[in-house]
């Protein structure tokens, strides 16, 4: 356990960033999954854009690689263009 006060309060400050940042990197995954899942390509369009922005705000805050995201947007975006 920890000794000095600002060590506990890092500890709990750490633990809130830990589940925020867990919900946000969820949060993102289903919505890559949803976008995967989706056949027409006049409903992947705008989900492509909110994907894309959500990857960007991970990646700016160091919860994913900046080059992962740039790998999925990558991917998604080849995805959706291969779309009928």
């Amino acid at each position: 356990m920890a000794n000095h006060k600002s060590s506990i309060k890092r500890i709990r400050s750490n633990a809130a960033k830990r589940l925020r940042n867990r919900y946000q990197a969820k949060t993102t995954r289903s919505a890559i999954k949803r976008l995967r899942l989706t056949t027409d390509k006049s409903e992947a369009t705008p989900l492509l854009g909110k994907v894309i922005s959500m990857l960007d705000r991970l990646a700016k805050k160091n919860i994913i690689h900046k080059n992962k995201a740039s790998n999925n947007k990558s991917k998604l975006t080849k995805l959706v263009n291969g779309l009928k």
